[in-house]
């Protein structure tokens, strides 16, 4: 497994049956047992969910409708003055709640007839293969559970927050859509393992972590940077290198710290050109080339 699996807490189902999230030690709610209990109720109504059913409803407590609350303001405001534009017409598209935590079947409904996308529930970790597969079939795997209340703009992992106003609004615009179409069908046509890692690389330094200049000025389209508090007013102080997608498939990066080293298209229609053509073309042989080339340019 990539280095994405270390995103989340791992969840197993015990011989009695339970259903339980492993929170690091570190993890702000470890040593609340109330929100233990929640994490799991909510991982179990994941695991026990068919494709077929419907999507079960989280069990979200008024404190973590607060979380929400707060976090979705504070975004919206980093979002006008940092987030790309097509970001802020996803966002103004979906017009997600302020006020409480949308269930996943809220979200469809607003999403689905804007791009066609649909979201499914994930316990935690989906293997790569699978998730980015799902994207071809316009489906988004997406945890239900909500940060820690005690620390309302940090999470050491992917949360409903990172889900919804990091990938949802931008699924909510046409241009962004086609791109993560591109990315689940190139993850179908590839093979290899190695070609599957450069296929998720260079998603993750432009769909989760990608910068993009208007007017001159860097601004974020990554969903992993327009759902962060803090790393979106950082990340303009980073390594921008330009769009490179043999880099991007080769680039180490640490998922406890803000990034680096980030990629910067100068234009989304170089987003598109680049990333965009990428997708649409890579298989094996186009993936070993770039690799090759990566590793021959490193020396």
């Amino acid at each position: 497994m990539f280095t994405e699996a270390q995103l989340y807490a791992p969840v197993v189902t015990r011989a009695d049956g339970d259903v339980v999230v492993e929170l690091g030690a570190d993890h702000p709610g470890v040593g609340d047992p109330a929100y233990r209990a929640r994490r799991n109720a909510i991982a179990a109504l994941a695991l026990d969910w068919r494709p077929g059913e419907p999507v079960p409803a989280a069990p979200y407590t008024a404190e973590e409708h607060e979380v929400w609350r707060v976090v979705s303001a504070e975004l919206e405001r980093k979002h006008e003055r940092l987030a790309c534009a097509a970001a802020r017409e996803g966002r103004a598209r979906l017009a997600l709640p302020v006020d409480h935590i949308p269930q996943l079947t809220d979200v469809t409904a607003a999403l689905a007839p804007l791009t066609g996308f649909t979201y499914l529930p994930a316990a935690g970790l989906v293997p790569l293969r699978e998730f980015y597969g799902s994207l071809a079939d316009r489906c988004f795997w997406s945890t239900q559970y909500i940060r820690h209340h005690s620390v309302p703009l940090y999470t050491p992992e992917p949360d409903v927050v990172h889900e919804v106003i990091g990938h949802a609004i931008t699924l909510a615009e046409p241009s962004y859509a086609a791109l993560y179409v591109a990315a689940g069908r190139a993850a179908r046509r590839v093979e290899s393992a190695e070609a599957l890692e450069l296929v998720s690389k260079v998603f993750w330094f432009s769909l989760e972590f990608g910068v993009v200049r208007e007017g001159g000025e860097p601004r974020a389209y990554g969903a992993g940077l327009l759902s962060s508090y803090g790393e979106i007013e950082e990340f303009a102080h980073a390594d921008l290198r330009p769009l490179d997608v043999a880099r991007m498939g080769t680039q180490t990066y640490d998922i406890t710290h803000y990034q680096p080293v980030l990629f910067a298209a100068e234009s989304w229609q170089q987003v598109h050109d680049v990333v965009g053509g990428f997708f649409d073309t890579v298989d094996d042989d186009l993936a070993e080339r770039l690799l090759r080339e990566a590793s021959t340019a490193a020396r």
